[in-house]
């Protein structure tokens, strides 16, 4: 009797897990047809086949989702079997990203960027663009004054390697011959792609060392700035600053802007973590870090022009008044359109 009843046991299941299992049958039975309904319209749009869902079915997606929604919340509410619960959930999931998630891809998301969001976020930090500008130009200063009071300042602000024979005293044709172009543009791809290597060593570098309190940031603006100083009193000693800066012109208003802007976003972080205001410090951070992230992916693009110009039109392009051109053309197209260009209505936030 006792092996009966033991076998009887082992073979039938308790009468809670039939119910559970019948309840749970029943239960998909009744609205499974919903749910495949919105499987099918969700497939199809995320493999880009709008064409393929009918009218109706298109009309019906939010109210499916919301059954279907529904239908998940019931089911964790009443436990039912776990395939039944992972099915829900992964359509749920699915088709919340189909009805609400963005729709902006690659093109869209440029397209937004460059028609007013990077400029939208230029503008944003302004008052740290106004503080990198002016430390920036103390550090010109400086380098110029350190040089013209002692000459031994220039090997101290500019590494051998740079300077490339541009050096204090040495003869004017020698520095005017560093100035001039190249017969043809075979090679200049690679000086280019150094020149864009080396660019965006210093902005990462000035982005990055704006996270302690911006202070660092400041210090690298001034050391980069009066090596420019130091640089421009060599030329205009030797009576060519003129030509110096017709040369440096051509790059440097999309390049030193690019510095100023990878500064200046570096220095908003590091304010930010400084003088978070009435928010939390992470939820200020998230905020200006998304800005300046925005100002940063910007300059990346003002450096893969800087290098181009620095590589290609200041090597083939002699003629000063067309260098001043270039230069100051760059220079006007960049305060357009960080000044002008609102941002799109669309995608805002």
């Amino acid at each position: 009797m006792a092996l009966s009843l033991f076998s009887k046991t082992e073979i039938e299941p308790p009468a809670d897990i039939e119910a559970a299992s019948l309840r749970s049958d029943r239960f998909r039975l009744e609205r499974e047809v919903d749910w495949q309904r919105l499987e099918a319209i969700v497939t199809a749009l995320e493999k880009n086949r709008p064409k393929r869902i009918s009218d109706d079915d298109l009309l019906e997606l939010p109210v499916l989702y919301r059954k279907t929604a529904s239908s998940l919340a019931v089911a964790r509410e009443t436990s039912l079997d776990a395939a039944t619960l992972h099915y829900l959930e992964a359509l749920v999931r699915r088709a919340w990203f189909q009805i609400y998630g963005p729709r902006i891809g690659l093109t869209g998301w440029l397209r937004y960027f460059l028609g007013g969001g990077w400029s939208a976020s230029v503008r944003a930090i302004w008052l740290d663009i106004c503080i990198a500008f002016a430390v920036m130009v103390a550090g010109t200063a400086v380098g110029w004054l350190l040089v013209e009071r002692d000459e031994s300042w220039f090997f101290s602000l500019v590494p051998g390697g740079m300077s490339g024979g541009r050096v204090p005293g040495a003869d004017p044709e020698v520095l005017r011959e560093t100035l001039s172009t190249t017969d043809d543009a075979n090679g200049l791809g690679v000086f280019a792609a150094y020149l864009f290597s080396n660019n965006t060593g210093v902005c990462i570098m000035a982005f990055a060392l704006g996270f302690a309190f911006g202070i660092p940031t400041l210090l690298l603006l001034v050391y980069n700035m009066a090596l420019l100083g130091a640089m421009l009193w060599v030329f205009a000693d030797a009576g060519l600053g003129w030509e110096f800066g017709g040369w440096l012109s051509v790059h440097g208003t999309t390049e030193i802007g690019a510095i100023l802007l990878s500064g200046a976003a570096g220095m908003h972080v590091g304010r930010t973590m400084a003088f978070p205001g009435k928010r939390s410090i992470l939820s200020a951070m998230r905020h200006a870090g998304v800005c300046a992230a925005q100002v940063m992916a910007g300059c990346t693009i003002m450096l893969i022009v800087a290098g181009l110009l620095e590589g290609y039109a200041r090597q083939l392009v002699g003629d000063m008044g067309s260098r001043y051109m270039i230069g100051g053309g760059m220079l006007a197209f960049w305060v357009l359109y960080f000044a002008f260009v609102p941002k799109p209505q669309e995608h805002e936030t």
